[in-house]
């Protein structure tokens, strides 16, 4: 009897044990604060990813906070909500940079500060990030150009419009598209590059002025939603709608909606949900020790009329 009285006694002890380690691990992953410091906030792409990254938040069982600059010109913006952000002492950081320099310093301290840093969508210039989930923006705007040229029967005067200068993903959308059209169409003709900071008013206005200035122009591309999107209402607004092929980066109702109607080519298409969840997860693999892959390659496909209602298409696409 008092043999079966110490077992049981053993017993209890060993799963009060087990409740209380279980209580501190629920603790220690509510505990976890991840926040995602991104490019922006207003275009359909940004809360796509952010869709992703509480999906996989809720998954693992982590706190996250998206967060980003109204405009995707705003760098200071950018950096004080970075420096914010690192105040609150978090256990590992996401970083969408829209100046590929600017927050080295910062990311310097807090690496060294034991804070896991994952690059997302745009990486930095530096080794301090564990890994950057991106697109292949180069690949990418390669297939933009080739779909250009199949576009405009390869030749002819085409313009592009790109979000920025500074970011990652910016060079090398730009860059990207430039070599290709240089490498494999000579008689396609560049104009000179313009930026909108990937804002839609200020992209159509610098498309209507290009256009109005270039009556034989064949082709454009925009590099970004906010860029594309610019240069579709600046042809709507113009009322030349068949007149120019337009190619476009990124997805959302209205570029969708000129892809269907016609206004639109087609558009090179990232997974921005995957790029949210693969972030958050990344971070969680980082702080349980895992060694990541410089690279997460998040992926893109090209959509037009013909795709667009496909699953592979569909996975991809928001609006």
């Amino acid at each position: 009897m008092k043999k079966a009285i110490l077992i049981v006694l053993i017993l209890a002890i060993a799963t009060g044990f087990a409740f209380a380690g279980g209580s501190r691990n629920q603790q220690a992953a509510k505990d976890v604060y991840i926040p995602l410091v991104s490019k922006g906030f207003q275009h359909q792409f940004w809360q796509a990813v952010k869709q992703g990254a509480e999906q996989a938040a809720a998954e693992f069982g982590v706190r996250i906070n998206f967060v980003g600059p109204e405009s995707e010109s705003q760098v200071d913006i950018q950096m004080n909500m970075l420096q914010t952000e690192l105040g609150k002492n978090p256990t590992a950081l996401g970083f969408a940079a829209l100046d590929s320099r600017a927050a080295i310093p910062l990311l310097r301290q807090a690496s060294l500060r034991g804070i896991p840093i994952i690059a997302f969508d745009s990486g930095v210039d530096s080794d301090i990030p564990l890994t950057t989930i991106t697109t292949d923006n180069k690949a990418a705007a390669a297939l933009a150009a080739d779909k250009m040229a199949e576009a405009i029967g390869g030749s002819g005067k085409v313009a592009l419009i790109v979000h920025d200068q500074t970011s990652r993903t910016g060079m090398d959308r730009r860059d990207g598209f430039l070599e290709r059209i240089a490498s494999r169409y000579p008689n396609i003709q560049v104009l000179e590059v313009q930026y909108g900071g990937g804002d839609h008013l200020r992209s159509s206005e610098i498309a209507k002025a290009v256009i109005n200035a270039n009556p034989d122009l064949r082709g454009y591309y925009g590099a970004n939603e906010g860029s594309a999107i610019g240069v579709v209402n600046a042809i709507n607004e113009l009322g030349i709608a068949g007149r120019i092929a337009v190619i476009g980066f990124d997805s959302g109702k209205a570029q969708l909606d000129a892809i269907r109607s016609g206004l639109m080519y087609g558009a090179v298409q990232q997974n921005p949900v995957g790029i949210g969840y693969e972030t958050v997860k990344a971070a969680v693999r980082a702080l349980n020790g895992e060694t990541l892959p410089t690279i997460i390659d998040s992926g893109f496909v090209w959509a037009d009329r013909s795709n667009l209602d496909t699953p592979a298409v569909r996975a991809v696409v928001y609006e």
